[in-house]
């Protein structure tokens, strides 16, 4: 069954993982996606390992795993735009393109007649998204933007980590790129909302996406907190500026996450644990009560919980539908029977590597499913679909 997107056309000039993260997503809800990459080099990412992919019979395409992650769903064709035939060639695939996503240094794309104002001129319906560190414009505007610096200037670094005067204390960067993946997910909505005014107008526009903007935006209620109390907020470990129990904890055997969410659910805690008077006590009787005197419940918590074992609290705990955890690794994660149900592992056919893996998409929709097509492809693997593309001969 089609895809959400079928019949859309994204014309892809971004690399690294903010813009090909987006315009995966869009490959997955039925768009065709024609990534445009260097001769001989392509996608910087193509080469940030190891691990890479191995092929059969010995054969080794090069391709990285951090390139696999961003890329399925597309067509890749190289082409030097530098040139007045890449140019030229990128103008003729822009006059069908609904869609053209870039992420060049502010301007940099002018001098190839690639920027808006150009494209514009070809295509005035298209939606023309650009992604950079800083924006179109601004002090930092001409600044380049990579994710761990975002994640440090936009001040998820500095609530990240273990809380001030235990060990490990410090700036901690986030385990994935976050910045960068939130930034393609803001792309994606900002693309959708766009196509959706062109129904009403006919009219296309350019998006400004920057990463600082994003990694601000997605401060949630740590910004907030910090514009209506003035308090700046600092690293807390595991544990939740808000909300108490919300946290790991040790126990006999490993870690627990326990995430409280409300009264209800704490007094049930606290009879699982066998304590159920801390529920009644003045101190902790409200979710702002235990904010109040954090300290001493966490204390007391940590106390009950290193009696039992990791499997036993879990039983317990979910038999009354209190929200908690294991800390999984990978390896257990991608095992995980849920996980599994959901298929949010699957493998796709490779031209080289006989198969690679992939993790699917979380969106599952009911009327028009995700089907997985392509594998990410190898560097100017689709190229001979270029002349007949162009020609207007190749819609698929």
């Amino acid at each position: 069954m089609a895809g959400p997107l079928t019949g859309i056309k994204v014309l892809d000039l971004s690399r690294i993982l903010a813009g090909p993260w987006s315009t995966q997503v869009l490959a997955d809800y039925g768009a065709e996606v024609w990534k445009i990459e260097r001769p001989n080099t392509g996608d910087d990412t193509r080469s940030w390992g190891p691990p890479f992919i191995s092929g059969e019979n010995g054969q080794n395409p090069k391709d990285s795993a951090y390139y696999l992650t961003a890329n399925r769903g597309k067509k890749s064709f190289t082409i030097d735009f530098t040139t007045a035939k890449g140019q030229q060639l990128i103008h003729q695939l822009v006059q069908q393109a609904d869609i053209l996503v870039e992420n060049y240094k502010v301007g940099g794309l002018a001098k190839y007649q690639l920027d808006y104002a150009s494209i514009k001129n070809i295509n005035p319906k298209v939606i023309y998204c650009s992604i950079t560190g800083f924006g179109q414009d601004g002090p930092y505007a001409q600044q380049a933007g990579y994710d761990a610096m975002i994640q440090a200037m936009g001040g998820l670094m500095s609530i990240t980590g273990e809380q001030e005067g235990l060990p490990g204390e410090g700036p901690q960067r986030v385990g994935v790129a976050v910045a960068d993946l939130m930034t393609g997910m803001y792309a994606v909505s900002g693309i959708l909302a766009a196509l959706y005014h062109r129904e009403q107008t006919g009219a296309g526009q350019q998006l400004d996406i920057a990463l600082l903007d994003s990694m601000v935006a997605m401060l949630a209620n740590q910004g907030s907190n910090y514009l209506v109390s003035g308090n700046t907020p600092k690293p807390m470990g595991t544990a939740h500026p808000n909300i108490v129990p919300y946290q790991v904890f040790a126990v006999q055997d490993g870690h627990i996450l326990l995430a409280v969410g409300n009264d209800q659910q704490f007094k049930k805690c606290c009879d699982v644990m066998g304590c159920p008077e801390l529920a009644l006590s003045e101190k902790f009787a409200t979710n702002s009560q235990r904010v109040a005197n954090r300290e001493v419940l966490v204390a007391t918590v940590s106390k009950y919980l290193l009696t039992q074992k990791l499997d036993d609290w879990l039983a317990k705990f979910n038999q009354v539908q209190v929200p908690c955890s294991p800390i999984n690794t990978l390896d257990r994660v991608f095992d995980d029977p849920q996980v599994k149900h959901r298929q949010m592992q699957f493998n796709l056919p490779h031209p080289s590597a006989g198969s690679v893996p992939m993790v699917a998409n979380p969106v599952k929709f009911s009327a028009t499913p995700i089907d997985y097509k392509l594998a990410p492809p190898q560097l100017g693997e689709h190229n001979a679909e270029l002349d007949t593309l162009i020609n207007g001969e190749c819609r698929k």
